[in-house]
């Protein structure tokens, strides 16, 4: 028994060299009973970091007061290496920061959540006058009748700032009336964060530094602006085909809504504030927070949502998603865990943050892993061979359209138009691919954005929209040139050999 004791400690050991951990931390992340090791982490992340060539990740690991595990693995899309001191976008996870730091304003006195946003700031207008009726509790439980589908921020130009954000919405109309739906819509906590400053007096970042980061000892966290004051501008990865393709992040403005930076240890301590474990802000603010409003069913909270882990235990968590970098935050409260996973892959095709999260719980469950890999990794493959599929088609095609205009030279306009008409079904899914995606998530963004979410899936699209096209121009093309030439339509068979030839046979 001793020499496995010595074995464990000097395997651990070695796991806190290789990581850059210090002394102080193994006394902190020693391991309890019941508790998932240092060492089993970094297992499953090296494991899955292998299998997935997912570039870089950082990993917090809480239970109750105590730190379990914090580290980053990987690199940067610059080339760093990632440490649990690295900072990385949270994306929508910065919404349960934001919905604290205005739920502080409430306990302050300093505003009402049931009262309509309006009161506190006069600025906030839109193309609806139930506008108007729109309280702070709604802002937060994103029930205030705004979204996607009548303002769609992320399809028009980035504000600066977050009055900027808010004057947008002067053209928006509301969707539904306030108070009676949950629709995730990013402005609603850009105002929610508008408001925050105003009511407080200072710009929204000196606010949560003075707020939520600077009392919980988050030195290393801020929120910005926009994707531009990222670290790296946002530069992170996408997955495609079993391979990830660095990419840059186009300007999105992401303040109140998707803007905070964290590192590991300083995500330890939000973790443990969320958990109710710390005494920063009082219980029953975290409780508000974390309660699901219920309107229409919604399991929303503010900034937080309810559900259970493949082993039936309730769950609290949010994710967040850029086109570059992927994330989960999550607390376990039957067993007092709290994890968050920040990782460099976009949203959709890289849903790393997500399984990895999983996979973590599984652990700290006590079942094997997994060996989850994200979806694109079965599925690009297929849509490869469809896309080549798509390519030989269209060549065919093109190829056969002198015999197919020969074939119908005499025909009537209408039977031609009848037999090319299916080909715009493809051409429509390409040109429809982003609505499509609308429909599905309820958010509405760009094909251009959908290179970004599953490129894979654009490639097919796009190919079968452009051989679909060129067999459609090649046909049309070839019917003119036929009539012109004053070739017959042939009884059967092909052309006669003797009928004049096509100026471009």
């Amino acid at each position: 028994m001793k020499i496995r004791k010595v074995a464990a400690i000097a395997g651990l050991a070695g796991v806190l060299l290789a990581t850059g951990t210090t002394a102080a931390d193994a006394l902190t992340e020693a391991p309890k009973a019941g508790e998932p090791s240092a060492t089993a982490i970094d297992h499953y992340m090296r494991a899955y970091i292998e299998r997935t060539r997912l570039p870089g990740a950082l990993v917090a690991i809480t239970k109750g007061d105590r730190v379990v595990r914090t580290a980053g693995y990987g690199h940067t899309a610059g080339g760093e290496e990632i440490t649990k001191e690295t900072p990385m976008p949270l994306a929508s996870v910065s919404k349960s920061f934001t919905a604290l730091a205005v739920l502080r304003l409430a306990d302050q006195g300093k505003i009402s959540l049931d009262a309509p946003v309006r009161k506190y700031l006069p600025e906030f207008t839109m193309a609806d006058p139930r506008a108007g009726k729109i309280t702070v509790r709604e802002l937060l439980q994103q029930t205030s009748g705004m979204s996607d589908q009548t303002f769609p921020e992320l399809t028009l130009p980035a504000p600066d700032t977050l009055k900027d954000a808010v004057a947008m919405l002067r053209t928006a109309p509301l969707s539904t009336e306030p108070g009676v739906k949950m629709m995730y819509h990013n402005p609603n906590y850009a105002l929610a964060a508008r408001l925050a400053e105003v009511v407080a007096g200072v710009p929204f970042a000196d606010f949560m530094a003075a707020t939520v980061f600077g009392p919980l000892g988050m030195t290393s966290t801020r929120t910005v602006n926009t994707t531009m004051d990222l670290p790296g501008a946002g530069e992170g990865y996408i997955r495609a085909y079993g391979q990830v393709v660095e990419r840059a992040h186009p300007k999105w403005f992401v303040n109140g809504s998707y803007g905070v930076v964290s590192t590991a240890d300083d995500m330890a301590k939000w973790l443990i504030t969320q958990s109710g474990a710390g005494h920063v802000f009082p219980k029953e603010t975290i409780k508000t927070a974390q309660t699901a409003s219920g309107v229409g069913g919604s399991d929303y909270g503010m900034g937080w949502v309810s559900g259970k882990t493949a082993a039936g235990a309730p769950r609290l968590l949010h994710t967040g998603w850029l086109l570059t970098h992927n994330s989960v935050q999550t607390l376990l409260p039957a067993s007092g865990y709290g994890i968050a996973v920040v990782t460099n892959t976009g949203m959709v095709s890289g849903d790393d943050a997500a399984i990895i999260t999983d996979g973590l719980i599984d652990l700290i469950e006590g079942r094997p892993d997994a060996e989850a890999v994200p979806f694109t990794a079965t599925a690009d493959p297929w849509l490869a061979g469809l896309t080549l599929l798509n390519l030989g088609l269209g060549l065919v095609g093109v190829f056969r359209a002198r015999g197919w205009a020969r074939r119908r030279a005499g025909r009537a306009v209408w039977r031609l138009i009848v037999r090319l008409a299916p080909y715009a079904l493809p051409i429509a899914l390409f040109a429809g691919l982003a609505g499509l995606f609308g429909l599905l998530t309820h958010r509405v963004g760009t094909l251009d954005q959908i290179t970004y979410v599953w490129l894979a899936l654009y490639v097919w699209t796009g190919t079968g929209a452009l051989a679909a096209a060129a067999v459609v121009v090649s046909r049309l093309v070839h019917i003119v040139l036929t009539r012109r030439s004053g070739v017959p339509a042939p009884a059967g068979g092909p052309a006669p050999t003797s009928a004049a030839p096509s100026p471009l046979g």
